[in-house]
């Protein structure tokens, strides 16, 4: 990079790809064709492009990606001369000559961590964990050279390893040797946490990934690009807002690098109001501005990370910024299409390192500096430092708490009584009602130095219980709830008053205790076994 002339400063990235640009065309360079395949918003297209490739087609079946690509295809803009096809990869069947290379990855939620949170890891056995061989039919047809391909690293070890074997046979049988590696995108100057798996397949010869230009083990030991300096000096349309709703105004206490669970018993907050590893990681999560943010993600909710340092929301261009995409790069529709785009994107400036590398090794292309490569034994740190930065944290969370000074005490004091009628809908909603009016349960409750105590009853009106649940804390176990006993009775021999007295609990969890859910009280499932419940039957 010190060929270039070019100085580390906020938005970097951007110049460092208009150096590219400008020193290619001032020496004379063999033009190398490119085909982009899910090519998304056009983060590998941006990185390839800047590093000498001429991208002559992209495809994108979604139309909001599709008009991103447009948008960015015309004169004196970054796909100057690249024509979009916006059709499905199973329906796209590309008539060119002299594709050189081939890059993309396909949809990859079969595979995520968001995915496998939200309906299990499916991998090959959903529509979208094939499409890799939609990818593998268009290079038979178009023999390229090479090809790169980007996808999430879980896909490695999903399913026991079957799909990841089965993407390595087809591609060798296609006539490639394969070259892959796991990378965070940190290691090569964006200021984001980003793990990717990254093959390149090539007809002939060899290739070796390029050595990370930041963080410890790159050759100099320069510094991660950290998000604070990442968007200083952005230029916002709109402003970033102040995050509301119930959660809101946690964040405003939650040191930068961590998220909810600094709102955990684990972490030894005296009032938690989450169970330990029931959200998604970046669930509340708060910047640190002298590194690099975790992975942005493509969806998520109203409390969905990363959030500003400042206790509000990231701009687009700040956003940009932390994927480092182009300034004046255009990105179509609203915040949540842009997120949603940004999100699915290969970072550029980790496609400019990887386009440089290929261009060096496959199309012995001249380069403006000298790439130094990894020998193939070499074994990145990355995951090491990501348990590291956890220690780090867990300390940061224990001085901002010690700083709180929050009398706990005062939790078990809670006394309140409450009564009334309610109605279970047929989604299973348990809603206030009236005597007057159509109902199915009345509920008593009593809460009194950490004890919970609920009755139900039906029309019926039983004179003896028809069950009984008794839930406490294992022995040893200390929680800072400050709930100490639940008893919940019930008079009624209807299965569904099973369900109306436990949503009755959550709601009273949720009120007085500041919890969102039983599974905030109790853990979660998978990793919690810290309380005892007994239930008795007549």
């Amino acid at each position: 990079m010190d060929t270039l002339s070019l100085k580390e400063f906020p938005g970097w990235p951007d110049n460092f790809g208009d150096l590219l640009i400008e020193w290619r065309r001032s020496n004379i360079c063999k033009e190398i064709r490119i085909l982009s395949l899910f090519s998304g918003a056009g983060g590998l297209d941006i990185g390839f492009h800047d590093a000498g490739f001429k991208i002559i087609e992209c495809n994108e079946i979604e139309k909001d990606f599709a008009t991103t690509l447009t948008l960015n295809n015309s004169s004196e803009k970054r796909l100057h001369g690249c024509s979009v096809a916006c059709i499905d990869i199973n329906d796209y069947n590309p008539e060119l000559d002299g594709v050189d290379f081939i890059i993309g990855g396909p949809p990859c939620q079969t595979f995520s961590a968001a995915g496998a949170r939200a309906a299990g890891v499916n991998g090959t056995d959903d529509d979208r964990g094939n499409l890799f061989k939609q990818y593998v039919r268009i290079l038979t047809k178009l023999k390229p050279k090479g090809f790169l391909f980007e996808n999430v690293y879980r896909i490695v070890g999903a399913q026991k390893g079957k799909p990841w074997k089965q993407i390595q046979t087809a591609f060798r049988e296609a006539g490639y040797n394969l070259y892959w590696r796991i990378l965070d995108a940190a290691d090569f100057g964006v200021p984001q946490f980003r793990e990717r798996l990254i093959i390149v397949g090539l007809k002939e010869g060899s290739f070796q990934f390029p050595y990370p230009t930041h963080g410890p083990d790159s050759t100099d030991n320069r510094p991660y690009y950290s998000a604070g300096m990442a968007i200083e000096g952005v230029v916002s349309k709109v402003q970033g807002s102040k995050v509301g709703g119930r959660h809101g105004h946690l964040l405003n206490d939650i040191p930068p690098g961590l998220n909810y669970s600094f709102y955990t018993d684990r972490m030894g907050h005296p009032t938690p109001h989450f169970g330990w590893r029931s959200k998604f990681s970046d669930y509340l999560y708060k910047a640190d501005p002298n590194t690099p943010v975790r992975t942005i993600k493509a969806q998520g909710g109203q409390y969905t990370g990363p959030f500003h340092w400042g206790n509000r929301t990231f701009t687009i261009e700040e956003l940009k910024r932390l994927q480092t995409f182009p300034d004046n790069y255009v990105i179509n529709g609203n915040r949540q299409k842009v997120i949603h785009q940004l999100g699915n994107s290969v970072p550029p400036q980790l496609a400019r390192v990887l386009a440089l590398s290929i261009a060096q090794q496959v199309f012995d292309a001249p380069l403006p500096f000298k790439l130094e490569l990894m020998p193939d034994s070499m074994e990145l740190k990355f995951r090491t430092r990501k348990s590291k930065l956890t220690k780090i944290y867990a300390q940061k969370a224990q001085d901002a708490i010690d700083k709180l000074n929050i009398d706990n005490s005062k939790r078990k004091k809670i006394i309140k009584s409450n009564k009334g009628y309610f109605s279970l809908t047929a989604n299973l909603v348990l809603e206030k009602s009236n005597k007057e009016a159509s109902w199915d349960y009345y509920l008593e409750s009593e809460i009194s130095n950490g004890n919970i105590s609920i009755q139900l009853w039906d029309k019926e009106k039983k004179k003896n219980p028809q069950y009984q649940y008794t839930v406490k804390p294992r022995r040893g176990f200390q929680t800072n709830s400050g709930i100490e006993l639940i008893t919940m009775q019930s008079f009624s021999s209807n299965l569904h008053s099973i369900t109306a007295i436990w949503k009755y609990l959550e709601s009273l969890v949720k009120k007085y205790y500041h919890k969102d859910d039983l599974i905030q009280l109790f853990g979660y499932y998978q990793y919690s076994n810290n309380y005892l419940i007994n239930i008795e039957y007549n």
